[in-house]
């Protein structure tokens, strides 16, 4: 296996860059159609990411059920809102048990930012506990092929981080047995087991919230993480998830949730630091 070790992630907030400086390239644009979601800008390897927004909403206790008679609740999403310049976006899901989510989605020049209320105006406790965009990295890193989606040479390129340290896929104690092969998640800290996709689950706690690859060239990395967050996942679509957590909705209770994809210059430890800005209360946790 080949791993790419660095120092422990916790580094220190002052150091912090600001994401969105002067000198940096125009915002990337957004557009919605048929559930998928494009970030586009000259700045993309591949010059857009496409992520199916949102592929599903989740019932608990599905590590070993059955994906489409017990996990999926059903949903719909519409389109609201799109700013001129394709910047920012508003979507609006609503699941078949009657939760509504909003979404508020802008760009920068190197991220995209996510902001989500979740409310259940129904009357019943509703089970949607986490839900998943699944975000296709084959352009990104140049290993996709367009006439197979399931292509797996795009892990070498692939990370998250374990026991402190940026680990590529295939990580260690890589699992290969679950209801549904292949694939490869992990369940975030205090997340039940039981609670995470029928996939192969690796044995190891993610030491912070971040997935990513980096770009064909080595030079960007692509990266994204949400709070609260139910798992890291690798896909079988040429895809990397990080999905967020609901952790079902009593009736009239709202949930906010919110997330960052970073398309940043191939520095770690930049990275590192600004996730730990944008997610303090993750570094606090782990």
């Amino acid at each position: 296996m080949n791993h790419r070790f660095l120092p422990t992630f916790v580094l220190p907030l002052a150091l912090a860059t600001n994401a969105h400086a002067v000198g940096n390239p125009p915002a990337l644009t957004l557009s919605w159609q048929q559930n998928i979601l494009t970030i586009s800008g000259k700045q993309l390897p591949g010059k857009a990411m496409r992520i199916l927004y949102l592929e599903a909403y989740c019932r608990p206790n599905s590590q070993t059920t059955d994906w489409v008679t017990h996990t999926v609740i059903g949903h719909q999403t519409k389109l609201i809102s799109i700013s001129a310049d394709h910047t920012q976006l508003k979507l609006q899901c609503t699941l078949n048990d009657g939760v509504v989510v909003d979404h508020l989605i802008t760009a920068y020049p190197d991220e995209v930012d996510f902001r989500l209320m979740a409310r259940n105006p129904t009357a019943k406790v509703s089970e949607a506990h986490w839900a998943q965009p699944c975000v296709r990295v084959g352009e990104f890193t140049g290993l996709g092929d367009p006439h197979k989606q399931e292509t797996y040479s795009y892990l070498k390129k692939s990370f998250v981080f374990v026991d402190g340290r940026l680990s590529l896929m295939p990580t260690e104690d890589w699992a290969t047995e679950a209801r549904y092969t292949p694939g490869q998640e992990w369940a975030a800290p205090g997340v039940s087991p039981a609670d995470v996709n029928p996939r192969p689950l690796n044995p190891h706690v993610p030491s912070n919230g971040l997935i990513g690859c980096y770009s064909a060239d080595e030079k960007m990395i692509f990266a994204t993480a949400w709070e609260p967050y139910q798992e890291l996942f690798q896909g079988i679509v040429t895809c990397l998830h990080s999905d967020f957590r609901i952790g079902g909705l009593k009736p009239g209770e709202k949930k906010p949730i919110r997330g960052k994809i970073y398309f940043v210059p191939n520095d770690v430890r930049a990275l590192l630091e600004r996730y730990a800005r944008d997610f303090p209360e993750q570094i606090n946790r782990e």
